[in-house]
């Protein structure tokens, strides 16, 4: 009979003896951890997702405003951290108003670290279109991507690490980055970002860069923050192109310093 897995709720790694194919001795090597963590909203399961368990509190903030449960985190009374054997909950209590929207427009979300949409009951749940479109414009200079694009490695400690986890980062319009998270997912990295933000008081001025791909979620994540740029380090999907051309959001891939290519609204990035 199989044993039950050792869940790790405390730390965003661990210390493994890994026998590697070029050594003669065994070597003692980083290795990032994924925990289960349940998002319930006054009292109600809603969600589980699993994450690096670290950065919780930013987690739940962005998580509640990227997926459209809060509009603000004053709908956000209060947040617990509950470690458990299996995982870790996050015991959110939330306006009354919110939580009776919540449950209007509820719906069963499993999640995992490569797929933002599994968990859905039906297609039309499928996509979750945001409201409003970037209502904050302005430009880039190239040289502020190039900046962050060549920062943003080392500003990664648990990638250096284990080499398994995504990081976001936030930027200012000169390209310097203010805050990162981390997470053996992408959208999770996102979500922390966007709660960190949050609680910092976000004015928009500035730009997301992601070690990701550029799917539709992440798309309609930045669009919730209300960032007008996301830049990714690898390839955005058709679905991110028409999703960005729709709500104002100027979305650059392949942004590998001094290289990307820009997909909308090319006019956003100036030269020298």
């Amino acid at each position: 009979m199989a044993q039950d897995l050792f869940i790790d709720t405390e730390h965003s790694f661990k210390t493994y003896e890994v026998l590697k194919s070029n050594a003669k001795a065994v070597e003692k090597d980083d290795i990032a951890e994924e925990v289960p963590i349940a998002f319930v909203y006054n009292g109600i399961s809603h969600a589980v997702m699993l994450a690096s368990p670290s950065d919780l509190e930013d987690f739940a903030l962005g998580f509640s405003f990227s997926e459209g449960i809060v509009e603000n985190k004053s709908d956000i009374y209060g947040i617990e951290i509950i470690h458990q054997p299996k995982g870790i909950e996050l015991q959110i209590e939330i306006a009354s108003a919110r939580f009776q929207s919540l449950k209007d427009k509820r719906r069963n979300l499993l999640g995992r670290t490569g797929c933002g949409l599994c968990g859905a009951e039906n297609l039309d749940q499928a996509l979750r279109l945001p409201e409003k479109k970037i209502d904050i414009t302005f430009s880039i200079k190239e040289t502020a991507i190039i900046k962050a694009l060549e920062a943003l490695h080392t500003t990664q400690s648990l990638q250096k690490k284990t080499g398994a986890t995504h990081a976001c980062a936030w930027a200012n319009e000169q390209g310097e980055i203010q805050l990162v998270r981390e997470d053996v997912g992408r959208h999770n990295a996102l979500d922390k970002l966007i709660g960190a933000l949050q609680k910092k008081g976000f004015n928009g001025k500035g730009f997301v860069v992601t070690t990701s791909r550029a799917s539709y979620e992440m798309v309609q994540k930045t669009v919730m923050l209300g960032a007008s740029m996301l830049i990714a380090i690898s390839a955005p999907t058709g679905l991110a192109i028409r999703s960005a051309l729709k709500y104002g959001l100027c979305l650059i891939g392949f942004a590998r310093a001094p290289q990307y290519v820009i997909y909308t609204f090319t006019e956003r990035v100036t030269k020298n």
